[in-house]
């Protein structure tokens, strides 16, 4: 077990929860990631949380996963030694466990143990700060505790559970509990709902602004905040911190081009992101699915910045990002990188128009992605003819809205409108049809 020397100084820091990282590199499952770097993602995630001491950590390496403690028995000995000796409170296991081997576990070693799911959960929860953040987590929490009532509720486990005549109070008091989280969920369902419809009203209002809408997405700790604050004036928080920003933050910005633009900075995303968040978290990144242009931005001095854009395109696909959304990549921190790795990639950002080498801190590189953000959103225009039928009365409102219609004219079942307009009002009018 791989001792934090972080956390050994002259004056310790007391009240702290004292909390122990386990990685499980377990074989049959063939993770295509480096379990060294995976652990040292589940330190930073635990960092991210207040009140944490970490004293230590490990990769632990399994043939299989135990059903019942998901370790063997002699290594979850061992470790057990370990967490009594270091006087550990509390363990953070990098991977899913379940609710059966979390209690077994916790009996077995006398702590409390949390998964990864349960781990960014704990940080959500302690890092939203709008409405509708505090409520996305609440209702991402609960869907997550649903599933694991077999350990959440100590009173349950004096209970005899079972099926037919042999089912014992147990099984009654689990059904309760359950419907108590379901009703539960109803009412933050419905508090979410109204916080949309508030929402809607907010990304409507901004659609009458001719302005388009930039939103910047990437890994968790990619740099967007920091980029973000260079273009803004902003003090979004911008630490080296997993997950150092949550709820999303829009701003209106001109561009050192005089491009004026709606600057959209979104929570970071992570491998292995827990389902209940992506749902959660689906209505606060639809100011991605409206973005007129995404700007990811990549850690590219990372060891695994390849896997991270992965994850970031698939969690994109998962949320309904139209694939033909243009999209410009930001290889930040090139500060971080050796003269050899810097020359290397910058032959390879030059070969494209869309990818871009540079440094949100020192600012290199930034020009050239200015002018880019600048080309992609042109208002240059063009004519198109439409055919409307006559019941898609909001479709051609909104055409009116945007003072695009040169001429009209009715057909055969339905109109033939003739159009003057971007390629950002064509993109917004699919969305609407």
């Amino acid at each position: 077990m791989a001792v934090d020397p972080r956390i050994h100084g002259d004056d310790p820091d007391a009240g702290l929860t004292r909390a122990l990282v386990l990685h499980p590199d377990i074989k049959t499952q063939h993770s295509p990631r480096d379990p060294d770097l995976a652990l040292e993602e589940a330190v930073s995630l635990a960092h991210a949380l207040p009140g944490l001491e970490i004293v230590g950590s490990a990769v632990v390496r399994l043939p299989r996963a135990h059903p019942g403690m998901l370790f063997g028995s002699g290594k979850v000995e061992e470790l057990g030694t370990q967490i009594k000796d270091a006087d550990i409170a509390l363990v953070l296991v990098d991977g899913p466990v379940t609710p059966v081997q979390q209690r077994n576990l916790e009996r077995a070693w006398k702590v409390k143990l949390l998964d990864r799911t349960g781990l960014i959960l704990e940080i959500f929860a302690d890092r939203a700060r709008t409405r509708e953040g505090v409520l996305q987590v609440e209702l991402a929490a609960l869907s997550y505790q649903r599933t694991r009532l077999v350990r959440a509720w100590t009173h349950l486990e004096r209970q005899r559970g079972g099926l037919g005549f042999v089912g014992g109070p147990g099984e009654t008091q689990i059904e309760a509990d359950r419907r108590a989280i379901d009703t539960q969920m109803v009412r933050l369902r419905r508090q979410l709902d109204k916080v949309a419809k508030t929402r809607e009203l907010h990304r409507a209002a901004r659609r009458k602004v001719p302005f388009p809408v930039v939103a910047l997405v990437g890994y968790t700790n990619a740099g967007k905040s920091t980029l973000f604050n260079r273009l803004t004036g902003a003090e979004v928080m911008a630490k080296d911190m997993l997950f150092a920003t949550l709820d999303p933050t829009m701003r209106a910005v001109r561009l050192p081009t005089g491009k004026e633009v709606i600057l959209s900075d979104t929570v970071g995303f992570i491998s292995d992101l827990p389902t209940q968040l992506v749902a959660a978290f689906r209505a606060t990144l639809e100011e991605v699915l409206e973005a007129d242009l995404i700007v990811h931005v990549r850690d590219i001095a990372h060891p695994e910045t390849e896997d991270q854009a992965r994850n970031v395109q698939e969690i994109l696909a998962d949320l309904g990002v139209a694939s033909d959304t243009p999209s410009i990549e930001l290889w930040n921190k090139a500060d971080l990188l050796s003269p050899e790795q810097h020359n290397a990639l910058l032959s390879r950002a030059e070969a494209s128009d869309a990818v871009f080498l540079g440094s949100a801190v020192s600012g290199e590189g930034l020009a050239g992605l200015f002018d880019q953000l600048t080309m992609q959103l042109d208002d240059t225009r063009h004519e198109e003819t439409l055919h409307l039928d006559f019941a898609q009365g909001r479709a051609r409102a909104w055409l009116y809205g945007q003072a695009v219609v040169v001429e009209e004219r009715e057909g055969e079942g339905g109109l033939h409108l003739r159009v003057n307009w971007t390629d950002r009002q064509k993109r917004a009018f699919r969305r609407l049809v």
